[in-house]
């Protein structure tokens, strides 16, 4: 029998912890709660999760600061952001700090509930690719372990957070085909949310950093401007050598 997906909740109050707790048990998954930051960063640090739901106005450890703690583990735990700051700086902050998804107070606890499904069916499957497809991908430099989550960059090893791998092998995946901001957050982040966009930006900016000689004359992430972005196969490069 498989066993019960394991969320922890991080939220201080005490009577939304509960109803997500009652909403997310119904549905079958082993729910624990943590009323600060401190706990809740204990908590992560020392269980194997298969979904965080944080808030970021916390006590002690604020949910920033957990989120980025969360990522630099060697484990991945997607996390759903909630919290009654609303504005679009607090929610780009926390979708570049890895969140997967953010929800402002007040939410619908059955939308939350769908929300954590959606995500946690979207890892499974990401899973499920990666042992498909577990041959080492290859491309204008890069070689990328999808098992292993490890790349290289002409034999280098490169440090890339779990937001960044995952784009970059998407791009190796489809090599020449362009892809708007809205299209890398369906197909990568795994939502389609208006005001999103900024944070494909950043992440291609900080991939750029990462995988071009030269990061404002990028030869391996194009932008076409107007439609998008796109990774080019090299062989372009090539057929311009002499």
């Amino acid at each position: 029998m498989e066993r019960a997906k394991r969320v922890l909740i991080v939220e201080d109050d005490a009577h939304i912890a509960e109803l997500l707790r009652m909403h997310l048990r119904d549905e079958g998954y082993a729910v624990e709660h943590a009323a600060d930051g401190a706990q809740g960063m204990h908590m992560l640090e020392s269980g194997a999760w298969d979904a965080l739901v944080l808030d970021l106005m916390l006590p002690g450890v604020d949910g920033l600061e957990i989120c980025r703690r969360a990522r630099a583990m060697a484990r991945y735990t997607p996390i759903i952001i909630t919290s009654a700051r609303s504005s679009e700086v607090h929610r780009i902050v926390g979708l570049e700090l890895g969140a997967d998804d953010y929800l402002a107070k007040p939410f619908s606890m059955l939308e939350l509930v769908a929300r954590v499904k959606a995500l946690l069916r979207r890892v499974d499957a990401l899973a499920r690719h990666a042992r498909i497809e577990a041959g080492l991908l290859s491309l204008h430099g890069l070689d990328l372990d999808p098992l292993a989550r490890t790349a290289l960059l002409n034999g280098r090893a490169i440090d890339l957070t779990p937001r960044e791998f995952d784009l970059l092998a998407f791009f190796v995946r489809h090599p020449d085909k362009v892809y708007s901001r809205m299209d890398l957050l369906n197909e990568v982040w795994g939502y389609q949310h208006d005001g999103y966009e900024h944070t494909v930006n950043t992440h291609i900016n900080r991939l750029r950093t990462k995988i071009e000689d030269d990061p404002s004359e990028p030869r391996r992430i194009l932008t076409v401007w107007g439609r998008g972005y796109k990774f080019t196969s090299g062989a372009q490069d090539e057929a311009a050598a002499p």
